[in-house]
């Protein structure tokens, strides 16, 4: 049985780096003057988080220290280059309300030179309280830094002073800081920087103690290699980061070789058998995806296999444009792959792969055969890759093609006939098989054609109220609508000619309005007060800006000075 709560295996999950996403100096020492609220800004991307079904934020470290957040120097106090403490109540506030679990990075291998403990040591030397608080004090050496004594730093790093997490005045300084995080923002999860480094006692110990405070607490420490069964497992981490398969999804794309990441995941799957693992394609240690590939276009079927292998996804900021960076060299090593970003400033930006990935989180939040259903490889080439997740009598089958020209799988249903839940395309059995053809480096998410798109009874989370500025109020009354050339949304009051039979909506479908108007359709969502069904869609001419609207005036035909045509025309999936 998984160790991990429920609600992680119904996210999918969006990692932040806020020092960099906010646009922070680089170190305390460039930083003059109080504290700058930047870290609001994340209230003004909720909304872009919920048109991508993101339902839990990992935000990267928040907390007071000299430079790139992982040399904390106050555990207690959100860094001045962010903001304050109440800045952050405000933030968790509106993530809370609108149905994002919040999980925070914990540092805890090590401090910065500024923590107060290790100023204390500078000061007294042998006659500091705090010797025991770190590893390695040695009063007859010297440091990096010539403080006169020696200490040991995390992986040679002399800026990160390693703390003793078998002094029990250490841990419960830290247990205490856990404690504030969750009776002050009522986090949900923590992920352990630098995990394979740490006391396993000290792992057990938090371990029982945020499960003692919050049921459903969750987990997860960062390891790169080694037997992840040593990190997860009941007493310890709920899941680790999934390195194995990071690396193994890139290159298998690289290579045209899906035998490498279907090894991966079978391997994984015997080897830890239900262990929940934390997926990704990049994060704020490594290169972008979009600057690894060899061949862009085949970033959409990565971010397919992300979303619908075993365990719970992750998208870095920005990833979701298909924006690139790499690491660096020296001090800045690192600024490129954690950038500032507006989202209505993005050069280059892939909105496509938004939509791909928006979809792809709908998906997943509908069928929980993805969510934590079963694994079944069905067909391996080098590079055509089908396979099947099931639960409780639910069949998605996956299917990934990046080879040179179209493919078509031969799917064995028992005479079901299938539906791309991402292209909105059906496939007739013929006999007890439907043959499937996916084109060059697309994929589809199939399940039985009868299985309507579940709707949740009631709303997940709070409707989406974005935070000034706003990046897509729409109106109560819309304008007049302008010449067709200006691609401006119609008026309302345009007459309808109802909904023809059979007229449904798609997910990731690309669509255009009777007045001229290029969109492409994110979700659905429910108005909080009527319970009506509404469309949340994106234009996608000019500076894309996210609308609202009732499904059934989105799905209507119109009279259009006495021609009925559909108000919004289906054209295909976006491109």
């Amino acid at each position: 049985m998984s160790n991990s709560p429920e609600w992680i295996k119904k996210s999918a999950v969006y990692h932040i780096y806020p020092l960099g996403f906010c646009g922070c100096e680089r170190t305390r020492e460039e930083f003059t003057g109080g504290p700058v609220h930047r870290i609001k800004k994340i209230i003004q991307w909720i909304p872009h988080l919920k048109s991508m079904n993101i339902n839990a934020v990992y935000l990267g470290p928040i907390f007071e220290s000299a430079a790139h957040g992982y040399d904390t120097s106050d555990y207690t106090k959100i860094d001045e280059r962010l903001g304050t403490n109440d800045d952050f109540t405000e933030v968790c506030e509106a993530l809370h309300k609108n149905g994002i679990r919040i999980i925070l990075d914990g540092v805890f291998n090590h401090v910065g030179r500024e923590h107060f403990a290790f100023l204390d040591v500078k000061q007294n030397r042998e006659r500091s309280r705090y010797c025991g608080w770190f590893c390695g004090l040695n009063f007859g050496g010297n440091s990096a830094y010539n403080d006169g004594f020696w200490y040991e730093g995390w992986n040679n790093c002399y800026d990160l002073v390693k703390l003793n997490l078998r002094n029990g005045e250490v841990v419960d300084y830290l247990l205490n800081a856990v404690k504030m995080w969750i009776e002050k923002w009522d986090i949900d999860g923590i992920r352990f920087d630098a995990a394979d480094c740490l006391d396993p006692e000290f792992i057990k110990r938090i371990h029982s103690f945020t499960r003692s405070m919050k049921p459903d607490f969750w987990l997860m420490g960062e390891i790169i290699h080694g037997d992840y069964r040593r990190w997860a497992n009941p007493e310890m981490f709920d899941c680790v980061t999934n390195y194995q398969c990071y690396k193994g999804i890139y290159s298998s794309h690289n290579d045209r070789n899906y035998f490498e990441i279907a090894h991966s995941i079978e391997y994984q799957l015997g080897q830890y058998g239900d262990t929940y693992m934390y997926n990704f394609v990049d994060n704020h240690d490594v290169a972008r995806l979009a600057s690894q590939l060899t061949d862009y276009d085949r970033i959409y079927c990565c971010y397919t296999l992300l979303y619908t292998m075993y365990g719970v996804p992750s998208v870095y900021y920005g990833s979701e444009f298909g924006i690139r960076g790499t690491k660096g060299r020296g001090s800045d090593a690192d600024m490129a792959i954690r950038p500032c970003l507006e989202l209505d400033d993005i050069p280059g930006r892939d909105d496509r792969l938004l939509a791909h990935i928006s979809a792809l989180g709908a998906i997943r939040n509908e069928l929980p055969a993805i969510q934590s259903g079963s694994y079944k490889k069905l067909e391996l080439k080098n590079q055509t890759f089908l396979y099947q997740r099931e639960k409780d009598g639910q069949v998605v089958y996956i299917a990934l093609n990046i080879s040179d020209g179209d493919y078509t799988f031969n799917i064995q249903t028992g005479g079901k006939s299938l539906a791309d839940r991402l292209s909105g395309r059906h496939f007739a059995a013929s006999g007890n098989c439907v043959n499937v053809t996916v084109p060059k480096n697309h994929s589809m998410v199939l399940v039985d054609e009868n299985l309507a798109a579940p709707v949740p009874e009631k709303p997940a989370a709070e409707p989406v109220k974005p935070a000034e500025p706003a990046p897509a109020p729409v109106p109560e009354k819309a304008p007049e609508a302008p010449a067709p050339e200006q691609k401006t949304e119609a008026p309302k009051g345009t007459p309808s000619a109802g909904i023809p039979e059979g007229r449904s909506i798609v997910i990731g479908g690309h669509y255009k309005h009777f007045k001229g108007g290029d969109y492409v359709v994110l979700n659905l969502a429910y108005d909080h007060e009527t319970m009506e069904k509404q469309v949340v869609y994106m234009q996608i001419y000019d500076k894309p800006r996210v609308w609202v609207r009732p499904l059934s005036m989105f799905l209507e035909d119109v009279n259009d000075h006495g021609n009925i045509k559909p108000r919004f025309e289906f054209i295909g999936m976006a491109e």
